[in-house]
């Protein structure tokens, strides 16, 4: 209820863009490359999404501040990629979601977009939840590859205790071994029982992090099945990076969804929830 009344005061939206059938989805590039990218991307996910009546966040990263190594690519520029964010949103009357990574961002970055994502590995800093909460914009809390599901009900009452019921949680596997991640799909149910909405990031639990080459790897062809066993059980909402040409795109291209595949793959996921 308050994610879709807060979305609803800033889009003008009706209260049923989040509705209670079937599972909402945010997707788009890993990070912003170029305007026109970013545009093409939307609009075709929009069209996908509006015909399967999904309800649809736009996702991309304003600047990539994790990277494995030094020279990789982290971003146009931020107040650039911010504008082009801004612009997806009033364009195509979307809501927008980007990262952010340190207490300061907080306040800017709330005046280009809808939803805050709190980046997995900083889940647990104290400022930067409270920096989030006190914007009053919805915040997304990717749980650590190194906490437990149970965890994530401490770093959520930390954006409640500043003022802002506003939370998602988001699930992306956890650390197994050095060079892998392993779904829990516990975590889903028990995440859902602290009363916020539980998003299942698809790709990047399909990462294979800091691989000697410097380059993160993934398992791209298990993309439908993490998603499919995601709506088993009862996840509300689908994280997926994708991109028109995934060997092109400038970070965490191994792990995408080819765009030309996710039309197929929704179709799927919309009839698994309206089966179950």
């Amino acid at each position: 209820m308050y994610l879709v009344q807060n979305l609803k005061s800033h889009l003008k939206m009706d209260i049923s863009y989040f509705s209670s059938e079937t599972f909402f989805l945010l997707a788009g590039p890993c990070v912003i490359e170029d305007e026109a990218m970013a545009i093409n991307i939307a609009e075709k996910i929009k069209t996908i999404t509006d015909k399967l009546g999904i309800p649809y966040v736009f996702k991309g990263s304003y600047r990539k501040a994790n990277r494995s190594r030094v020279d990789s690519f982290t971003g146009i520029g931020d107040k650039k990629a911010l504008k082009i964010l801004q612009k997806v949103g009033s364009t195509l009357q979307l809501p927008v979601v980007t990262d952010i990574h340190e207490s300061h961002e907080a306040a800017m970055v709330a005046e280009y977009v809808d939803i805050l994502q709190i980046p997995a590995f900083l889940c647990r800093q104290t400022e930067l939840l409270v920096a989030a909460a006190k914007t009053g914009k919805i915040v997304n809390i990717k749980k650590g590859q190194f906490l437990s599901a149970e965890s994530m009900q401490f770093a959520a009452q930390k954006v409640v205790d500043s003022g802002n019921k506003n939370v998602m949680l988001t699930e992306r596997g956890s650390s197994f071994g050095y060079n892998d991640l392993i779904v829990d799909y516990r975590g889903i149910p028990i995440m859902k029982r602290f009363g916020f909405p539980v998003v299942m990031d698809v790709t990047h639990s399909l990462q294979q992090p800091n691989q000697s080459s410097g380059v993160t790897g993934g398992q791209p062809d298990l993309i439908e099945t993490i998603s499919k066993a995601a709506i088993a059980v009862g996840a509300d909402g689908i994280f997926i990076e994708t991109h028109p040409t995934p060997s092109l795109a400038k970070s965490d291209g191994a792990n995408m969804l080819p765009l030309d595949q996710l039309e197929e793959l929704l179709t799927k996921l919309v009839r698994l929830r309206q089966g179950l």
